[in-house]
């Protein structure tokens, strides 16, 4: 046979030959099936990411911060507090759906609306978010200022 393997005469010694082939179809087909898995994989991973940036970091297309009046929102455990170029607003009471650990953005819906009504041209939202903050509470904020269409979503530790 070709491509098999020999170790040794049968008439010597007693032992049988050990001459057989390796099958590797197998093998070629947990390969492709395994690259295919990674490959849909990285794609979910690119979809399913968040896209906010650190406070600090600026980018130079855009304006200078003392043309356009910035927009904060403090986050707390128990209320949402926004901020439209230094002047706050009437905190939001965080409150949860009947019956969930889902957080209730009703309210902050309608102050984020009328935010971007007062200040139009602006784009950007920075989250000031204290330590006692659930992370799925975060997310659906943060979900909830894209959808307001503040889509450059920046996160900071809250002062004080």
């Amino acid at each position: 046979m070709a491509g098999g393997m020999d170790l040794g005469d049968s008439k010597k010694g007693g032992k049988k030959p050990l001459d057989t082939a390796i099958n590797l179809v197998p093998f070629i087909d947990l390969m492709a099936v395994t690259i295919t898995f990674l490959i849909m994989t990285a794609v979910w991973t690119q979809i399913g990411r968040l896209q906010v940036s650190q406070q600090g970091n600026s980018s130079d297309d855009q304006p200078p911060p003392d043309q356009i009046p910035p927009i904060t929102l403090l986050v707390t455990e128990k209320e949402l507090k926004l901020t439209v170029g230094g002047s706050p607003a009437d905190p939001i009471p965080v409150t949860r759906v009947s019956g969930g650990d889902k957080i209730d953005l009703a309210k902050l819906t309608g102050k984020l609306k009328e935010a971007k009504t007062l200040v139009p041209q602006q784009t950007a939202i920075t989250l000031q978010t204290e330590d006692a903050v659930k992370y799925d509470d975060l997310v659906s904020i943060i979900d909830e200022c894209i959808g307001s269409e503040f889509p450059s979503v920046t996160v900071s530790p809250a002062s004080g």
